[in-house]
């Protein structure tokens, strides 16, 4: 049973609503953001129409607003952003949704204000208004604008979509716009392409940018920017409408040569049942030296050649994607698709592939994902000249997995990163070179044949003749 002085909501209830208000003025003094949750809950209290007069001038407040917000201080802004938008769906919506409806549209009207002045390395603050952008949607479904209209205001915001906050704003919106609002943003997008951004005079031109090509003008770069806008916009109606000769039309023929383009196109007209022509596209895609092939190409490809009931293609493709790539996930289906006994005469060949892959790295995480311990032990014994101690992000993880079982593996790693770290005097590294040590010294005593390899009482000498004046380090080592 919770003590009677837990905070909770019934605990609290028992303080009595006076002995709450003192205390909430008291918790709030100072703090701007409690304060502000105080007021919309008091205007709430009163009707949806007050609480909807809060926010408008929460918002304007915010729009309005001009120092700029680094790292430091945006959790105060995330806190105020998520505060109204919640606001908007909890408390105005339930009361009346068109007015929510048109909250929202001016809560994201706030994103451009926003961002340009604020620090969004995180990607907290996007993430908020892409939360509002599906609320936007939730909420039109509710209210059935009038499909014209809705379609003009769609096209307006992905206009204004410069920081990406209207990502995905058409499908998200094609339940409220129907097939009638779909046909009018389509053909709005397409006048609007056919639309020429003016021209000033010559003596007017502003430039904007530098290049190879030349200078690059401001109404040049608005041109290209529309032309872009509209061509995404007609390809996100197409997908909406599940028009896929719409959505290829987008693309001129050389465009649909990239993979991964030549992959979306693929995909929508497999969903179509028109996969011959899907695999055509992908077999017209331009590779390259095929070392780089997209995942999502390689995949359409796969699901392409079952539809078409070419298996044993596309067993002999999922084995050659595994060769490149070392994915576990294309060799599993490759192995299950084999009858009994054959699929571990095929996992052995696999194994000595990844042994002999040239990247050590990838080899070394194929065999820990498998997962597959002996061979990775076996791996970092046989190549262990080629472990790059600057790679600790993998190699810590390789050594603590291989320790229990594999300790002179797992010491090979920990000595490659101490000596990267010595060599290339990485001071910022020496506290985890130093935990190294330790363990190299922990896994000695496991260690019943070094081989061809330095004894621990060996290793350590040596460390201290090439790097005794490392003292940074070696303080570390005798705390």
């Amino acid at each position: 049973m919770a003590s009677k002085t837990t905070l909770n909501a019934k605990n609290l209830e028992a303080l009595g609503a006076e002995r709450l208000a003192q205390l909430l003025i008291e918790v709030s003094t100072g703090n701007a953001a409690a304060k502000r949750k105080l007021r919309l809950a008091l205007a709430g209290a009163q009707s949806p129409r007050e609480a909807a007069r809060e926010i408008t001038k929460r918002l304007t407040s915010i729009a309005r607003a001009r120092s700029f917000i680094t790292w430091k201080n945006r959790k105060a802004l995330v806190t105020d952003l998520e505060t109204q938008r919640r606001a908007i769906v909890e408390q105005i919506a339930p009361a009346d949704t068109d007015e929510a409806l048109a909250l929202m549209w001016r809560f994201m009207a706030l994103a451009t204000p926003v961002f340009e002045r604020c620090d969004d390395s995180s990607g907290t603050v996007i993430g908020i208004f892409h939360q509002a952008c599906a609320d936007l949607g939730q909420l039109a479904a509710k209210v059935r604008p009038v499909p014209q209209a809705l379609a003009g205001t769609v096209l307006d915001a992905v206009q204004d979509n410069g920081y990406g906050q209207y990502d995905g704003l058409i499908g998200i919106m094609a339940p409220a716009l129907g097939d009638e609002g779909l046909a009018a943003l389509k053909s709005m997008a397409e006048d609007l392409g056919r639309s020429p951004v003016p021209v000033p005079p010559k003596d007017q031109w502003k430039a904007v940018g530098w290049g190879p090509g030349g200078t690059t003008y401001e109404h040049e770069m608005r041109a290209r920017e529309r032309t872009s806008t509209v061509a995404m916009a007609l390809k996100d109606i197409a997908d909406a409408q599940g028009d896929v000769d719409g959505f290829i039309a987008q693309y001129d023929p050389k465009t649909r040569k990239v993979p991964q383009i030549a992959a979306e196109i693929a995909q929508r007209l497999l969903a179509a049942g028109r996969a011959g022509e899907a695999l055509g596209f992908l077999e017209r895609a331009e590779l390259g030296d095929g070392l780089r092939v997209p995942l999502a190409w390689q995949d359409v490809r796969l699901q392409t050649l079952e539809a078409l009931g070419r298996g044993e293609e596309a067993q002999a493709f999922r084995w050659d994607c595994f060769e490149r790539t070392l994915s576990g996930s294309y060799l599993r289906a490759y192995l299950k698709r084999l009858p009994d006994f054959d699929d571990i005469e095929a996992e052995e060949r696999a194994m000595a592939h990844a042994m002999a892959y040239p990247s050590l790295l990838h080899a070394l995480q194929f065999f820990l994902d498998w997962p597959a311990l002996d061979r990775a032990a076996e791996l970092l014994v046989a190549r262990h000249d080629e472990i790059d101690g600057d790679h600790y992000e993998y190699l810590a993880p390789a050594a603590e997995a291989l320790s229990e079982r594999h300790p002179l593996a797992a010491t090979l790693v920990f000595r490659a990163m101490i000596d990267f770290t010595l060599t290339r005097s990485r001071a910022k590294r020496y506290r985890y070179a130093a935990e190294h040590l330790v363990s190299c010294s922990r896994l000695a005593r496991d260690i019943l044949d070094f081989g061809a390899f330095e004894t621990h009482d060996a290793y350590v000498p040596r460390l201290k003749e090439e790097h005794g004046r490392k003292f940074g380090f070696w303080s570390l080592t005798a705390a």
